[in-house]
């Protein structure tokens, strides 16, 4: 019996070439194609493919965390594979948290997308040996916790808005603001705007 797949990618020549990838071969099955999580989601239920190999950016919409964790809450539940450009440790930790098997970057091998394939249909977690590690070290790390207020800050602060802008935004006075930079700037290590900013981006949190 072929392990069944189900791809998820909102860009169809990806999902083009990993379809072609499997084509001929008579050990895996592309079952179906999804463009968002959200469909990926419905196809699944429907098609209970063995696999879910999804993007980590979907567009606007779910994306591949939470398409992830919808996908590990369903009965039968697929195996899901990450498979994306992106390999910082907040999103690789995410999707493993959230229950993905694995989690590849598109510049491996097709010979290691098909194995990764056939463990993760397996019920065997799919990392590189470096990947794993970093996991391992991530859940490790305390998580950085924010309030919804620090974390409007934050975003702000992504966007280039200066003290008097953020109050504005958000209804505050600029002391208020200043405040919550110094909650801001303790938490996440740091002594600048800038580094927050790219703190923040390095970790997830924006």
């Amino acid at each position: 019996m072929p392990v069944t797949v189900l791809l998820v990618d909102d860009h169809p020549i990806v999902r083009g070439g990993l379809r072609a990838l499997f084509e001929r071969r008579d050990d895996v099955e592309i079952v179906g194609e999804a463009a968002s999580g959200e469909e990926a989601v419905t196809l699944a239920a429907h098609l209970h493919p063995d696999v879910v190999l999804c993007d980590l950016r979907l567009g606007a919409g779910m994306d591949g965390v939470e398409t992830t964790a919808a996908l590990r809450a369903q009965d039968p539940a697929p195996a899901v594979i990450i498979l994306t450009t992106f390999d910082r440790d907040a999103e690789i930790l995410g999707a493993i948290e959230a229950g993905a098997a694995g989690y590849l970057l598109k510049d491996v091998s097709p010979a290691t997308i098909l194995h990764s394939i056939k463990e993760a249909a397996a019920g065997h977690i799919v990392l590189a040996p470096e990947m794993a590690q970093r996991v391992v070290q991530g859940m490790r790390k305390p998580r950085v916790r924010l309030t919804e207020r620090e974390l409007d800050v934050l975003r702000l602060l992504g966007d280039g808005a200066s003290n008097r802008e953020i109050a504005r935004t958000l209804f505050v006075t600029e002391a208020t603001v200043k405040t919550h930079l110094v909650n801001l700037f303790a938490k996440l290590g740091v002594e600048s705007r800038a580094k927050a900013v790219t703190h923040a981006r390095e970790t997830g949190l924006l």
